[in-house]
């Protein structure tokens, strides 16, 4: 039986492949839920990847709690901390900051107490990018927003005060367990069930079909890739304290809607098959919290670069129209459509 890998947020879409890709690698995992009831829907989307067989457990934890965070960490040699407040329908910036960044604060200590070896946390691709939209060159790990910039929309604030807590604790300790950090795009592929999928409503939303798609574009990594980029930086020794984008192709949602048509034939005849002009776009805004959160990127091409994970880590993403496809084909199979 393998090493004991801590999941945090283990109903969530990325953690729930995290579980699935650790227990194909012979690790026994212990992911942290809110209820038991919870554990047993996540056993059960597991089960459709892997046999856990008894190699699957359960922790009673929340990031807005001390409570069960000593007991769900003992006998744990690494963590990954997937677990964070998702920036959907509008949630409002304290709902998300406070505890993307207590919950990450509360992780690291309960981590150093137990003796973790290393924590591997997940960040996102936008806590490494210019805060201005406007400045499209490419960044790298080096580049950080400015959390303090008054247009940052509250999943980006979130997720970039939660990493830049993690460092700060991490420059305060002196101790031996380590810190690495993934920043992934938009996270598109199949779905393990029926609970938590995350970004992969988007692509729901273009197979049930729209008048047409508003000029935005993601980019695109593959869950299961993304559950390989973590392990990598789990097992890596020379990932210690390093952060790594995690990105893929950049594809426009026009784009994506094609692929979904070309690869799903009649199941995705629905998708749409031309962009909404901007102005109509920025009108819907006034009225819509969601689209008007998304406004700054109406247009825009982010640029990443991958080139630290593909040299440290030896990680590459598949191609971004194979992702979309084979998250509108599990959607399909699913009946989420």
């Amino acid at each position: 039986m393998g090493e004991t890998v801590l999941v945090t947020g283990g109903t969530g879409y990325v953690a729930g492949w995290c579980v699935a890709e650790l227990l194909k690698r012979g690790y026994t995992v212990r992911a942290t839920v809110r209820s038991a009831a919870k554990g047993e829907h996540v056993r059960a989307a597991v089960s459709s990847e892997v046999d856990p067989e008894d190699r699957l457990r359960f922790a009673i934890a929340d990031l807005t709690s001390d409570n069960g965070w000593a007991d769900a960490m003992k006998g744990v040699g690494h963590v990954l901390h997937v677990a964070s407040p998702m920036g959907m329908d509008g949630a409002d910036t304290q709902s998300l900051v406070v505890p993307a960044r207590d919950g990450t604060l509360r992780v690291l200590r309960a981590a150093t107490e137990a003796g973790v070896k290393r924590v591997v946390m997940t960040s996102a691709a936008n806590t490494a990018s210019p805060s201005s939209y406007r400045d499209e060159s490419v960044s790298d790990e080096t580049v950080w927003t400015d959390v303090n910039d008054p247009t940052l929309q509250p999943y980006r604030r979130s997720k970039t005060a939660a990493e830049k807590a993690a460092w700060d604790f991490m420059a305060g300790y002196d101790g031996p367990m380590t810190l690495a950090t993934v920043l992934p795009g938009a996270v598109f592929g199949p779905v393990l069930g029926t609970g938590t999928m995350g970004s992969v409503r988007i692509i729901g939303r273009l197979l049930k079909g729209m008048p047409g798609t508003p000029r935005i574009g993601f980019e695109i990594v593959d869950v299961r890739d993304l559950a390989d980029a973590h392990i990598r930086a789990m097992t890596a020794p020379e990932a210690a304290g390093q952060r790594f984008l995690a990105t893929g192709e950049f594809m426009w949602m026009l784009d994506m809607a094609r692929a979904l048509r070309d690869g799903l034939g009649a199941d995705g005849a629905k998708a749409p098959t031309r962009n909404l002009p901007d102005i109509a776009v920025r009108g819907m805004s006034l009225f819509d919290r969601t689209l008007k959160e998304i406004m700054p990127a109406l247009g825009r091409r982010a640029v990443h670069t991958t080139a630290k994970a593909e040299r440290v880590l030896g990680w590459k993403s598949r191609p971004a129209a194979e992702v979309v496809v084979d998250c509108g084909r599990s959607l399909l199979s699913h009946n989420l459509v």
